[in-house]
């Protein structure tokens, strides 16, 4: 047997039967590349998910957590830690946000929003509660964030839903979004700046505008989550600092720790005053260890010229794959390192994806029948033109 299928029969025999792995077990990773337990190479286009924003190995990643964990893991936040305010320093900073809250996942991050804006308005005394979401959003799988994510097959088989998360309207729709907001039970709406699960969706900048200028003015508050856009993956540190906005609350997860399991729920002085000791709190959120990797990966990314690459990666990135020219293509969509192909089904994008795994290129399918291309932010552009070839080749192999 070998070292592979010892993982995998072990993995069957224990863990819960809730992915459907790809036949591969990696062991360790360099840059943008990743190896697996037989010695084959890949070069990686997801990234764990827009997670390793700096890739594998990198020393500014290594360094922050072998040094932390040289002094302190954890402390409990019953005690103040260092690290902790300067990691919330750097996320909120050029912002109008102004205070931030620690967890562990995306998900806890928008739990912790959809909770923050319940108590904004319960603190004013008005009876705004509901929480409104688009259509083929993702927000998380808790039993709240799956509720708010707006696609059946998440949510559906855990019904009943809990009430009032979860109204959704059409995503980019502005009279869907003018309607909902008449209803002054409102007290949030949540939208991804670019819907990720969904199939890399970019929000148009006459959508985010209105939403920012008709929350103010009916009272209610702009929930962003950056979740998948967050830390530098659009080219600005912020998806939303594209459009001239001033969300009431961002959440971000993945990218700001570069591999470790912090994210972030940013509020502004206003809001984040509804919260007082007691009404929200995390056993391993905002410790010692997360948030120095944390602060020093963000670091790393607010350098001078860092985030100006990363956008420009991205233009050669899609225009890249926009001159395929095969009518199996038909968009290429997206902002920065967060770019999706739209193909013609979902058969022919899984095809290509298996075809490019076997070729040494990860992949993702998204929303469906989209090729989501979301690497390391350390990416080259002459790893871009490789992953294109064999690209180009793949889609010429299929007939």
């Amino acid at each position: 047997m070998t070292k592979f299928e010892e993982i995998k029969a072990r993995d069957k025999e224990y863990f819960m039967n809730t992915y459907a792995p790809v036949d591969v077990a990696f062991e360790s990773g360099n840059g943008c590349y990743l190896t697996d337990t037989e010695g084959n190479t890949y070069l990686d286009f997801l990234g764990g998910i827009a997670v390793n924003a700096l890739g594998y190995n990198h020393p500014v990643f290594v360094n922050a957590i072998c040094e932390q964990a040289k002094k302190v893991s954890i402390v409990s936040n019953y005690f103040y830690n260092e690290t902790r305010g300067l990691m919330a320093e750097q996320l909120v900073k050029g912002t109008n946000l102004k205070k931030a809250f620690f967890g562990n996942s995306g998900a806890e991050a928008n739990e912790c929003a959809i909770k923050l804006a319940r108590k904004y308005f319960k603190v004013k005394g008005e009876n705004r509660f509901k929480i409104v979401t688009a259509v083929q959003s993702f927000h998380g799988r808790t039993l709240a964030t799956v509720t708010a994510t707006g696609q059946e097959k998440y949510n559906k088989p855990f019904a009943p839903l809990p009430d009032g998360i979860g109204i959704y309207i059409p995503y980019n729709d502005e009279e869907a979004l003018r309607n909902v907001l008449e209803d002054n039970e409102v007290a949030a709406i949540m939208l991804e700046p670019i819907q990720g699960e969904g199939g890399i969706i970019p929000a148009s900048e006459s959508y985010l505008k209105l939403c920012d200028k008709l929350t103010k003015e009916k009272g209610a508050l702009l929930i962003l989550d950056e979740v998948q856009t967050g830390a530098g993956r659009t080219g600005k540190f912020w998806a939303f600092e594209h459009y001239g906005i001033n969300p009431d609350i961002i959440t971000c997860a993945k990218g700001i720790g570069g591999g470790v399991p912090v994210s972030a729920c940013l509020a502004t002085e206003k809001v984040a005053k509804a919260f007082v000791p007691g009404d929200h709190g995390t056993t391993f959120g905002a410790q010692p260890l997360v948030t120095a990797v944390g602060y020093a990966v963000c670091s790393k990314i607010r350098e001078d010229g860092f985030m100006q690459d990363v956008a420009n990666k991205g233009e050669h990135l899609m225009e890249g794959l926009k001159n395929l020219n095969d009518n199996r293509v038909v968009d290429v969509r997206g902002k920065g390192l967060i770019v999706g192909a739209e193909t013609i089904s979902g058969e022919f994008a899984k095809e290509v994806y298996n075809r490019m795994f076997k070729k040494g290129f990860i992949l993702n399918v998204c929303g469906g029948k989209v090729l989501r291309f979301v690497p390391p932010l350390i990416i080259t552009t002459e790893q871009i033109d490789q992953m294109l070839v064999a690209l180009k080749e793949t889609l010429n192999e299929i007939k």
